[in-house]
């Protein structure tokens, strides 16, 4: 049984938006997007704390809970020029994987099938399996390309005997036919996994992966500008999903599993809001934020950034401003 509310700490809504309640489809009627709560780390193989992740992002700012955001560069208010509701979460025992996956896909899938975007909020990254079937289940299976931002590619097969947890949810999405192999797009990775067997079967599935040396070769715009082409040849949306440790732990020390050498936060925001901006995404989420592990905040904020970046991309993509990658984000308003 699904429950929609706080599961970990207060009852905040993301900034002050509005509530909506799932089993209740007139409340979220004519939203642009509705923010879902997932706050499971039974996934993680090592440091857990992302059930309190949701939380976190919904509260870690400095400004009035007041439902509004201006946003300096691109002149639009994220949370006044279109509807963002939240949904609270949903109900994610993490001694219960296959329930708790269950139960965030139908959520997911009852607001993508309402017309509406979902924006979770994680939890580690084991939810991005029910996060992106769930707007599969909606769009198409094949129809949703797949941008996603870590430092490990996330395709592991049986992790601890199980086939489910955050070192996996990639190769499950392939493998259900959810999402395509060769329209899935990975940005920052780096380290030391996964080993040869399973870089093979990356490469059957024609994965695409920009790892941080050829990042730093290329350059980011130039690697972004060619995953944009890939993403969006024969697919109808973009599934965004953003995994907080592809920043450096400098930049985002609050997360299971740090990898030094990774993006800046300045790099993600940009290439957050570029997204958003340029591209039809039909579903995001937010994942590997732990609390526990974070220092003065700064992993929260910036998930709570990352999140007000890509609410404003899509808020300046329906008002109708185009983004300029030698200028100001200003045309059209």
């Amino acid at each position: 049984m699904t429950r929609y509310g706080p599961q970990y700490g207060p009852d905040l809504t993301f900034l002050g938006v509005d509530r909506c309640d799932l089993e209740d489809p007139a409340s979220f009627a004519g939203a642009d997007v509705v923010i879902v709560g997932a706050p499971f780390d039974g996934g993680t193989s090592h440091r857990p704390g992302a059930r309190f992740g949701p939380q976190a992002i919904r509260q870690t700012c400095y400004l009035a809970h007041d439902g509004s955001r201006p946003h300096l560069a691109l002149r639009v208010d994220a949370l006044q020029d279109i509807r963002v509701l939240d949904a609270g979460d949903v109900e994610m025992y993490s001694g219960d994987v296959e329930r708790s996956i269950a139960a965030l896909e139908e959520a997911v899938h009852t607001v993508s099938a309402a017309g509406v975007v979902p924006l979770v909020l994680g939890g580690d990254h084991t939810i991005a399996l029910p996060d992106a079937t769930g707007v599969a289940r909606h769009h198409g299976f094949g129809r949703v390309s797949m941008l996603h931002f870590d430092a490990h590619a996330d395709t592991g097969d049986i992790e601890f005997g199980s086939l489910y947890g955050h070192g996996q949810p990639m190769r499950r999405l392939i493998e259900s036919g959810a999402l395509r192999g060769d329209r899935f797009l990975q940005i920052g990775l780096r380290g030391y996994w996964p080993e040869p067997t399973t870089l093979s079967w990356m490469a059957e599935q024609r994965m695409r992966s920009y790892e941080m040396t050829e990042i730093g070769a290329r350059g980011l715009e130039a690697c972004l500008t060619e995953s944009f082409e890939i993403a969006m040849d024969d697919c109808d949306g973009v599934f965004l999903s953003v995994d907080v440790d592809v920043c450096d732990p400098g930049h985002a020390p609050g997360t299971g599993t740090p990898e030094p050498g990774g993006l800046s936060a300045r790099q993600l925001l940009d290439s957050v809001r570029r997204i958003c901006l340029e591209l039809p995404v039909v579903g995001m989420d937010i994942v590997e934020v732990s609390p526990p592990y974070d220092h003065a905040e700064i992993t929260a904020f910036l998930a709570n950034r990352v999140a007000l970046e890509a609410l404003s991309g899509m808020a300046a993509r329906k008002v109708g401003i185009r983004h300029d990658p030698a200028g100001p984000l200003l045309e059209g308003r």
